[in-house]
């Protein structure tokens, strides 16, 4: 996709069209959606299925040459193909969807040979604009956001509902259901730390990746090594996200459980 500045705003809007359109079928709790369990604990509903066929028809308008890696799109080897791709959630955080609670967001991301060049989450329920640009850091609602100064991990910021024994040094804030506004939170200094250490999806924190990253936080796996997107098996073993300062100390304190999770998993399938 030519990356002036005519292209980047047809994205943008194109998100937010489909966030907006998102809103109007949750009515803010009280759901009008179908909804069903795509497997035991993975709840999916129709406005996942509409959203996800509104930024297909939407993006692939805009450019018809890259690839197609969504949540609720069945894979297929195109993508791998073409220097290109879009990565999308089209409702990231479905949970707090179907419950009528605002931590969801629309997340779409353009993925150009392995990295992020473009990534937007749109969550309107929370009035929540979030847009990144490889090179051009990343904004909150048109504000430049700038990742925390924090050097030391006691004490740090955590998105949780409870922190296990172990970590229990560290601050629980808010915790929206979508990990990328969790991720999120990071980029806009509202939160320290974000770690998983389990199967994720691209689809997951590929916008979220960039929006921290250009505000100056580090994205890594829960091993601490580079996340790479557009992969044949699109998934990564965990994540880290966090303030510079912190992030060795993540690794050193998370990797040891990461590896031995990671010797007893396989990667999950969406």
């Amino acid at each position: 996709m030519p990356g002036d500045d005519a292209h980047i705003r047809a994205v943008v809007s194109a998100v937010a069209d489909a966030a907006d359109h998102a809103l109007t079928l949750w009515a803010g709790g009280e759901t009008r959606v179908r909804q069903w369990e795509k497997v035991p604990g993975h709840p999916v509903c129709e406005a996942d299925l509409a959203i996800d066929a509104m930024l297909r028809e939407q993006l692939t308008a805009i450019d018809p040459e890259a690839g197609w890696l969504s949540e609720e799109t069945a894979d297929t080897i195109h993508r791998l193909s073409v220097p290109r791709v879009w990565v999308v959630d089209p409702i990231d955080g479905t949970r707090d969807y179907l419950r009528g609670r605002p931590g969801w967001a629309v997340s779409v991301a353009l993925v150009d040979r392995g990295a992020v060049s473009l990534g937007i989450l749109a969550a309107p329920a929370r009035n929540e604009l979030w847009v990144a640009q490889a090179g051009m850091g990343a904004t909150r609602n048109g504000q430049t956001l700038q990742a925390g100064p924090r050097t030391l991990l006691p004490g740090a910021r955590v998105p949780a509902d409870q922190l296990p024994k172990a970590d229990r040094d560290l601050v629980v804030v808010d915790k929206p259901n979508s990990i990328a506004l969790r991720m999120a939170m990071v980029a806009a200094d509202e939160a320290d730390l974000v770690a998983t250490v389990r199967w994720g999806n691209e689809w997951d924190v590929a916008a979220a990746a960039l929006i921290c990253q250009e505000a100056g936080a580090t994205v890594t796996d829960a091993l601490g090594d580079p996340l790479l997107f557009n992969r044949p098996q699109p998934t990564a073993f965990g994540l880290l996200c966090a303030a510079p300062g912190i992030h060795g100390a993540a690794v050193d304190r998370l990797s040891p459980r990461a590896r031995e999770l990671l010797g007893q998993s396989v990667p999950n399938d969406g």
